[in-house]
């Protein structure tokens, strides 16, 4: 049996002005953010399953990569990840999947934007 998807109003999303805000709402008891990155919104739980820490009060950044060298550097800011603030562990905000690891995953949510509100969507 599946259950219908429930909306939330994120409270105060004129904070989300910019690129890379974010704000922390309670969402029957679970801690989500929600960011602003490339214009565009994601929520993510904020819960590391590394070792419970608050994901999303790490940096967002993107992705360092180098040449089949190791010798030449690239950033691809086309990747959107929050690193953990208490080991570093990356993940992408928009699947939740971590960098390094594809067999960890955080939640995420849809978040829509109708008359100038935000809603996650769960």
């Amino acid at each position: 049996m599946s259950r219908s998807p429930t909306e939330h109003r994120v409270p105060n999303a004129d904070r989300l002005d910019e690129d890379g805000a974010r704000i922390t709402v309670d969402v029957d008891g679970q801690e989500i953010t929600v960011f602003r990155y490339d214009g565009e919104y994601y929520a993510v739980l904020n819960f590391c399953v590394h070792q419970a820490g608050p994901l999303c009060e790490g940096r967002l950044t993107g992705r360092m990569t180098t040449d089949e060298d190791g010798w030449e550097w690239t950033y691809d800011d086309e990747e959107k990840h929050v690193v953990c603030p208490w080991h570093g562990w990356k993940f992408d905000i928009t699947d939740g999947t971590n960098v390094s690891d594809s067999r960890y995953v955080v939640p995420t949510y849809d978040v829509e934007k109708r008359d100038g509100e935000l809603y996650i969507v769960r």
